[in-house]
């Protein structure tokens, strides 16, 4: 299918971010709608007076049959799909989904939208709460854009006034200091035949190590290692990340372990549109959480907020009770297991700039605006057709009172392909938060004792 869109210009804002050296943060006065008329995330507190109720603090309760070992049972299993949204009707909705969507539902007559009840689970701990109302006076974009000032954690912009803010708020949310999670990625053929490859990532903000200086590697946000557990070809294998808040000043660090060749090297090309690990070429590596890294390839434009049908509580997509091949389909996942509800997003557009190079001339995020995570993409290639679309199963992890997913997935319109990356239904101990670590962990002397056959 070819959808074609003309590609957008920068705003005055991105125009501005380009000719100074920093932007202000918002005023007081501002920032005092936080908690009151805006949650301390910077959402509309208020409802629709329809389908999207007021925020009432999110789901900070683990329900009953809850155990703690990392697998999150559904907190509303008698919640029954109220309509779906198919080629039938699709056009009756369009104005509640993005292209990308449309053009799922319009290219698979097996793929449709379930919707279900709203409901706002997202929320933080007070302390990132906390910290998010400081930043929304302190913290301010410099270098162009591509680095901040006064930031350590939390959300830095709550409420964002331009489209780089807006992304770095996703690129920096709090994903519970320091977690490890074992996890699967599958790239299916057009049949619905696949092979998992099985990781064990671990992420550590700065801030959390035991050994932590402030004054030591301040421009380092967090700390990434990805270990290849399965297949057999690729296990053994290691990613360490140093990931930079500017990266422009200082690109990401990253290091690769060949078990093979028993060699630590480094990995410049893990940035931008280079490949996804043992994706089968289905992923960017900037693809990996919806889109992450440095955004100084893009003009970025804030349109403003809409309310659209996005994956939320999707609670039965994580289930143990759940094989793969139960949510793996020709063409896409099983959608009877998805939850779709209204909320309200950000949306923000990426539009390349002329002197820069990437397989995605523009790209439509969608963005949840209680949690900062993206929800949706579309992305579009050089010649302006749709291309790839990009869903982000959200769920509420009840216990660490974060947001998370229950997995990416990214469709490729034009092959007929997809990727799911973070499914967990098969994994032993899929998330384990808390954890304590100290920097000698993440360091590439390490990386040959993690890479172990």
């Amino acid at each position: 299918m070819k959808m074609m869109r003309t590609l957008l210009c920068s705003t005055v804002a991105s125009a501005l971010l380009a000719a100074g050296p920093a932007v202000a943060a918002v005023a007081p006065t501002e920032a005092a709608k936080l908690g009151d008329t805006l949650t301390p995330m910077g959402a509309i507190k208020a409802g629709n007076g329809k389908e999207i109720p007021a925020w009432t603090g999110g789901l900070v309760t683990p329900p009953a049959g809850f155990r703690g070992d990392g697998r999150y049972v559904d907190p509303f299993p008698e919640d029954q799909e109220l309509f779906r949204i198919d080629q039938s009707n699709v056009d009756q909705y369009a104005d509640r989904l993005t292209p990308g969507q449309v053009a799922m539902i319009n290219t698979y007559s097996t793929y449709f939208i379930p919707v279900y009840e709203t409901r706002r689970s997202a929320t933080y701990p007070e302390s990132v709460q906390q910290k998010t109302r400081e930043n929304a006076t302190e913290v301010t974009l410099i270098d162009s854009g591509n680095g901040l000032q006064n930031y350590q954690t939390a959300i830095p912009f709550p409420i964002p006034q331009n489209g780089l803010e807006a992304i770095f708020n996703h690129i920096t949310r709090y994903r519970g200091g320091s977690v490890t999670r074992n996890v699967a990625q599958v790239t299916p053929q057009p049949n619905g035949e696949f092979s998992p490859v099985k990781f064990t990532e671990s992420f550590t903000e700065r801030v959390e190590l035991r050994d932590y200086k402030p004054s030591e590697d301040d421009n380092v946000m967090f700390y990434f290692k990805q270990e290849i557990n399965a297949p057999a070809r690729l296990a053994g294998n290691v990613l360490l990340i140093h990931e930079t808040i500017n990266q422009v000043k200082e690109p990401r660090r990253a290091w690769l372990y060949n078990s093979g060749q028993r060699r630590v090297r480094r990995a410049p090309n893990v940035a931008y549109d280079g490949p996804g690990t043992a994706a089968d070429g289905q992923r960017t590596t900037d693809n990996l959480d919806l889109y992450n890294g440095a955004p100084d390839k893009y003009n970025w434009e804030l349109k403003g907020r809409k309310e659209l049908y996005i994956p939320y509580n999707s609670y039965r997509l994580a289930s143990g009770d759940l094989r793969y091949s139960d949510i793996i389909k020709p063409g896409h996942i099983d959608q009877s297991l998805a939850r779709y509800e209204l909320h309200r997003v950000w949306h923000v557009t990426a539009t390349l700039k002329d002197e820069e190079r990437h397989v995605y001339q523009v790209r439509d995020f969608y963005i949840d605006e209680d949690s900062w995570q993206i929800a949706v993409v579309d992305h579009y290639d050089g010649r302006g057709n749709l291309w790839r679309v990009a869903e982000a199963h959200a769920m509420q992890i009840y216990d660490a009172k974060l947001p998370a997913y229950a997995f990416e997935t990214l469709y490729d319109l034009l092959s007929g392909r997809y990727l799911v990356m973070g499914m967990t239904n098969e994994e032993s101990s899929p998330y384990v938060y808390g954890t304590e670590r100290n920097s000698r962990e993440y360091t590439p002397a390490a990386l040959r004792r993690a890479g172990v056959r």
